[in-house]
């Protein structure tokens, strides 16, 4: 079975995610009162306060905070490479595969972060994006069978890049590593289960 034929492309997975943190962003800006940046309130109930994870069991910020984001300009960015990224892992993987790779990625970056600190506040699907962004690219040379030195330097530089004052490189870390590693495993079992077949032909002339 190749990639073509489990393509979620049809369920067009990237659009409704796209959507989903547009109305979210919406329900965010109305809670506080501006729809530039994301108020405080919000943030502290649906973004991911790693004291109110671990002292209160707020445990659905590790989720919600993946659709939260702290200003129009932080959505918009997210939502353009998710864009790219994600209409590119939908001719790749299948639904369920998209999805896991998504959310997951988002999840261990979340869970990344919540380690290392009480004073941490973390809101934004990039974690999520960079997991979607490394499985295509090493999913892709694994499947053809080629070296993935190419794809982790992509991936290593494409995350050094990012990282800078008020970002989360924790979770740009555990999203990227995640995605490499599940594209990893897609791409080399669908090579395994490639065989390929040879055909010969032969062509005859006559001359008279």
């Amino acid at each position: 079975m190749n990639a073509m034929s489990k393509s979620s492309k049809k369920y067009m997975p990237t659009y409704i995610i796209i959507a989903l943190n547009i109305i979210f962003y919406v329900c965010t800006s109305i809670i506080g009162g501006d729809f530039i940046t994301t108020g405080d309130r919000a943030i502290f109930l649906f973004g991911q306060v790693n004291y109110f994870v671990i002292y209160y069991g707020w445990y659905w910020q590790l989720f919600t905070s993946m659709f939260v984001h702290v200003s129009i300009v932080h959505l918009l960015g997210n939502m353009f490479f998710l864009l790219i990224f994600g209409l590119r892992a939908e001719e790749l993987f299948s639904l369920k595969e998209y999805l896991l790779i998504y959310f997951l990625s988002g999840l261990t970056g979340n869970l990344l972060t919540l380690l290392f600190g009480l004073d941490m506040v973390s809101a934004g699907a990039s974690g999520a994006i960079f997991g979607v962004f490394g499985a295509c690219i090493i999913y892709i040379r694994r499947a053809i069978g080629q070296s993935i030195i190419t794809a982790l330097m992509y991936a290593f530089f494409l995350f050094m890049i990012n990282i800078g004052p008020g970002v989360n490189f924790l979770a740009h870390l555990g999203g990227l590593a995640v995605g490499l590693l599940i594209g990893y495993v897609l791409g080399a079992t669908r090579r395994r289960s490639v065989t390929p077949t040879y055909e010969y032909r032969y062509s005859f002339s006559a001359r008279g």
